[in-house]
Order: structure tokens, then sequence, then C-alpha cells
């Protein structure tokens, strides 16, 4: 089984490190995107997607550059699973690994306890699995897995 780990730089991707055991059992990636934050974990393969703001009037072409890098990467990892934090560059990746028969595992951001991110709105019905990290962000999301924080 292989594992794509996705999510954007900064404080998603400082969660997704915490899923660093799982990384090291499993054959795995990580997916990120390219800034000014330098986001490596020694000993793990890592691709970078273009930084995606919703809020910049470009953001429709940098989706659909990162649809074509996500598709690359995944026509030469053959991931079977993405486990992402979100953000809107990783959303490409994950629909893509849907459309290809995939599972998708979110994971909602720890910092989101009384309403829900916009990633998260999109990929809930997605998932195959969709966690939340407060009790309290089930109201959003009525199917999602509350286990607590991964911190």
């Amino acid at each position: 089984m292989k594992i794509c780990f996705a999510a954007s730089s900064g404080g998603h991707y400082e969660q997704l490190l915490m899923l660093k055991p799982l990384m090291q059992k499993y054959d795995s990636f990580i997916v990120t995107e390219k800034t000014k934050y330098k986001s490596s974990v020694k000993g793990e393969k890592s691709y970078y997607l273009h930084q995606v703001n919703r809020k910049e009037k470009s953001f429709m072409l940098w989706l659909i550059v990162n649809s074509f890098k996500s598709l690359g990467i995944i026509l030469k990892e053959k991931p079977d699973i993405i486990i992402t934090t979100g953000v809107l560059a990783i959303v490409p990746m994950c629909l893509l690994m849907k459309l290809t028969g995939k599972k998708l595992i979110y994971i909602e951001s720890f910092a989101k306890v009384s309403s829900p991110t916009e990633t998260g709105k999109i990929l809930y019905k997605y998932a195959d699995q969709f966690y939340v990290q407060w009790e309290s962000m089930k109201k959003f999301y009525p199917t999602a897995i509350y286990l607590g924080g991964i911190y």
C-alpha cells in the first residue's frame, strides 16, 4: 500500500507531520505547496504544487496547473490512499484520486473549533473517512469521526 500525505505549507503541514509514524510504516510520499516556508521531511520523497489563494484573480489558472501536476504525480507514484489536512492547492489531487478509484482521508484542521474550512466543505462529500479534531465540529460534519487532536 502506498500513501500520499498532502497539505499546504505551514500549520496544515505541521499537523500532517504528526502522522510521521504512518509515513515510516508505509511506502509514502508528501505533496505540499512550494512557498518560502521550507518544508521537507528527511527520508520522505516530496512533491510541490503552486500555492493557491482563492482571493487572487489567477487562482483558477493555478488550480488547473496543479491539476496537471497532481495527475503527473499520481501516474508516477500510483498511491492507493491520500491523507490530507487540506488547503485549496490540494483539492485537485484529492478529486483526481477519487476519480481513479482511490481512497481519500481528510483531517479537518486542529485550528477549526467553531467553523469549517473551505477545503473541508468541498471534500467532505468525497472523503472515504473524514476526521474532526474537535467534537464541536460534528455539527458541520455529522458523519465525521472524532478521535481528538493529532497533537
